[in-house]
């Protein structure tokens, strides 16, 4: 199996679990605030990836260490983080809809920041037909807009923008992406420690008794995050930050389709028209890379 195929594989796989993570969010917001959910997220991550690697990684220099402290704040704190607290202020599927952005987001970081390649008109098609999908996914009668945590959800579309590009250049400094993983939960976590004393005044163990907050708990630590982000920047290793990032674009759709079989939520003409569009987005969105490559074997 070649390394694109495991990336495809590994990106699908995240996505998958990813797609259900709003909802454990949105559950734990009723007795935790967001930065305890982050903050105990992130540290369930980082233990378990350090009993996964047994070792922590060697310090190279301030240089390459610099990338792991940025990519941390990027996308571990920051993007977490305000799309935490947006789902305090605005509806779960706006920030689901906004959050489908990133793809493109990342692409135009790549493009006019970091001048690297050109965006083909048909990735730009895609996204719009993505964005339509997603929309009539997610969208039931009128949009319910809030500035604050639409705002917010946006923001944190360029973090992870920012986030994943960085991984792409981390990726070629030669450790394995547990311990690459684990060392950007360190410093995430670093970022967290003075907004969790600021916030925090006390902490009720208490919360530790429900069932249903430790479970949400353990899949949000386990789940989206130790496997997802090891997964993720393998994914981005193997696929390139830009693609790797059009996965993102099928959450919404994952979270419908999740409903559907797991609630028995009804699935509607517009819900399945809006699916399709995703889809279609999704194709033509990787349609320059597949061409690219079948062009390298004709040669």
């Amino acid at each position: 199996m070649s390394d694109i195929v495991k990336g495809h594989l590994s990106a699908s796989l995240t996505v998958m679990i990813w797609a259900l993570t709003f909802i454990s969010t949105k559950i734990l917001l009723k007795d935790f605030l967001p930065i305890e959910i982050l903050f105990i997220r992130f540290l369930i991550g980082f233990f378990v990836l350090t009993l996964a690697s047994r070792k922590l990684m060697t310090f190279r220099g301030w240089r390459e260490e610099g990338y792991y402290i940025i990519a941390g704040l990027f996308g571990v704190f920051l993007y977490y983080y305000l799309e935490n607290v947006a789902l305090t202020f605005t509806l779960a599927m706006n920030v689901g809809i906004i959050g489908s952005v990133s793809p493109f987001m990342t692409a135009l970081i790549s493009r006019f920041i970091l001048k690297q390649g050109k965006i083909p008109r048909v990735f730009v098609f895609g996204f719009i037909c993505s964005m339509l999908g997603v929309s009539l996914i997610s969208l039931s009668g009128t949009l319910n807009v809030n500035p604050i945590g639409d705002g917010l959800a946006l923001i944190a579309t360029v973090c992870w923008a920012s986030y994943s590009l960085l991984v792409n250049k981390i990726s070629g400094f030669g450790y394995s992406m547990i311990v690459t993983t684990q060392r950007l939960f360190f410093y995430g976590l670093m970022f967290m420690i003075p907004v969790l004393f600021f916030s925090v005044e006390t902490f009720d163990f208490s919360r530790f008794m429900i069932a249903e907050n430790v479970g949400n708990l353990l899949f949000l630590g386990v789940g989206a995050s130790a496997l997802c982000f090891v997964t993720w920047n393998f994914s981005v290793k193997n696929l390139g930050a830009v693609r790797a990032a059009v996965y993102i674009y099928s959450i919404p759709m994952l979270t419908t389709i999740a409903s559907v079989m797991i609630l028995g939520e009804t699935l509607t003409i517009k819900t399945i028209f809006g699916i399709l569009l995703t889809l279609a987005g999704l194709v033509l969105s990787e349609l320059p890379n597949f061409l690219r490559q079948r062009k390298k074997l004709r040669q």
